[in-house]
């Protein structure tokens, strides 16, 4: 029986290049593929999903108000379609996600959506709160922090500092957004050199400037 998945992680865990692996392993079983993208990212161009090693592959475009379950219905009378497979799902309105449910309730096609769950303010996008509501699958595809432990938040970075305000859908890659743990979200610190400096202070005498027990 088909189902919905819902598989969600933080910046960079290779969400994308998960979907293209998976469109190829379908299609080299000689099944059909409907891969689907808002229109929401446009970072490669439209009509195109890139993973950021290079690897792309075509997909057809969403709108706002595009009904999915239509434009599934017309291409598998075109070619009869395996599976639909949506990135960047977290873009998508609450009657994309309904209409992706019916495809799988309806005609029994399983669906795979990939994105982020949480955004940089740490509130969940409309996409994400639905496939929660809707998913009959929930997964994290797991990535970690510069620290090590395993990301959970997304940090938007603009002029080299980290930002909790602004509005919610800003598109953009490592040049705006880094995967941070939970710790290192709430104080703030985007990297290990931070951590290196304090360390220094730390270890010099208090003539030069240390920390002195008192």
């Amino acid at each position: 029986m088909a189902q919905l998945y819902y598989r969600y992680s933080t910046m960079n865990a290779g969400k994308t290049l998960e979907v293209i692996k998976v469109a190829y392993n379908y299609e080299e079983r000689g099944k059909n593929v409907l891969t689907l993208v808002p229109r929401t990212d446009t970072r490669y161009g439209s009509g195109a999903i890139t993973s950021r090693v290079g690897v792309q592959r075509e997909a057809m475009v969403i709108s706002d108000d595009t009904n999915i379950l239509e434009l599934f219905l017309r291409e598998n009378g075109k070619r009869e379609i395996d599976c639909v497979l949506v990135d960047e799902c977290q873009f998508l309105k609450k009657h994309h996600v309904l209409e992706l449910a019916e495809i799988v309730d309806s005609c029994d096609v399983p669906v795979l959506c990939y994105g982020l769950k949480n955004d940089f303010r740490n509130e969940l996008f409309e996409g994400s709160y639905n496939l929660l509501v809707y998913a009959d699958k929930i997964e994290e595809i797991k990535t970690i922090c510069w620290c090590g432990r395993k990301a959970t938040m997304v940090a938007r970075i603009v002029d080299g500092k980290m930002v909790r305000e602004g509005k919610q859908i800003m598109v953009g890659g490592n040049d705006l957004y880094v995967s941070l743990c939970r710790k290192h979200y709430n104080d703030g610190r985007l990297g290990p050199e931070l951590k290196v400096k304090e360390m220094k202070l730390n270890e010099l005498p208090p003539e030069k400037g240390g920390l002195s027990e008192r």
